[in-house]
């Protein structure tokens, strides 16, 4: 659904520059599955039939992630095929940012914090983990990238199954929720920091600011900037940006829902 106060699903032919901003996991792909041939045909459709409609992306993965989801599936191309189809790719919340295939920002977490405070973190979230019991753990369970830490207590190198399953029992045990919490009372002052839920099994840490509203100032020429994505909710990895005042936000549950919302908004059969 819209965000409240949002404009209505109506014809946008007259609202002047006009770009469709989306998440990834669980708005075009299933979360860390690669984007289907029907979304991808869609998506390519949609953008034959408007042309004055500008497309992007903006996920809390890495570059590398994101052209595995949703460019050509030879490991190769995938980013090269990923900046041809996206006239904007925002990784990493938009710390890493590309505008026509061409490198236009890249901001780093290490930069801000130091290395001091950045261990101190990383110390702390190892022995948080420690002390969770999980249906299982595997490896991986930070991931250092340019603009953020990822912090999982799975450890992303789970399986498909598995990753499922910490779903499941997040739901029910708030584990993220609880452990952001935790990190908040801890670093969320002092440090300046943003905890936020991403996915289904991990949270994201970035300096405030510096969540998906980044990616807005590289969009200053548009007029209409609507965005979909499914964690909307407050803590989301989504929130900010679909509440922000440039942006109208629609929150969907999956690609599915995605394909419907769009379809309504540009009058598609």
């Amino acid at each position: 659904m819209a965000g409240a106060g949002d404009a209505p699903i109506t014809s946008t032919s007259n609202n002047g520059k006009i770009i469709c901003l989306f998440d990834v996991d669980g708005t075009l792909t299933k979360p860390r599955q690669r984007i289907s041939p029907e979304m991808d045909a869609f998506l390519e459709e949609l953008k034959q039939k408007r042309p004055d409609i500008h497309f992007g992306i903006v996920g809390g993965s890495d570059l590398v992630k994101i052209a595995e989801q949703m460019g050509s599936k030879d490991a190769n191309v995938a980013q090269t095929d990923l900046l041809e189809k996206f006239e904007y790719v925002f990784a990493e919340n938009g710390l890493v940012a590309y505008v026509n295939g061409i490198l236009k920002g890249k901001d780093s977490i290490l930069n801000f914090m130091g290395n001091e405070r950045l261990q101190k973190l990383i110390n702390f979230c190892l022995g948080y983990m420690s002390n969770l019991w999980l249906p299982c753990k595997r490896g991986n369970f930070i991931e250092f990238r340019t603009g953020l830490l990822n912090i999982c207590p799975i450890g992303r190198s789970c399986s498909q199954r598995e990753r499922e399953e910490f779903a499941i029992f997040d739901q029910e045990h708030q584990i993220r929720e609880k452990f952001v919490e935790a990190l908040k009372e801890k670093f969320g002052d002092e440090y300046g920091l943003n905890f936020v839920i991403g996915g289904q099994i991990s949270i994201d840490v970035f300096p405030r600011g510096w969540d998906k509203t980044y990616c807005l100032k590289y969009l200053e020429d548009f007029d209409r900037i609507y965005f979909f994505g499914d964690k909307t909710f407050p803590g989301g990895n989504d929130y900010e940006i679909f509440t922000h005042v440039r942006t109208t936000g629609f929150t969907v549950a999956s690609p599915e829902e995605t394909k419907e919302r769009l379809k309504d908004l540009f009058g598609i059969p």
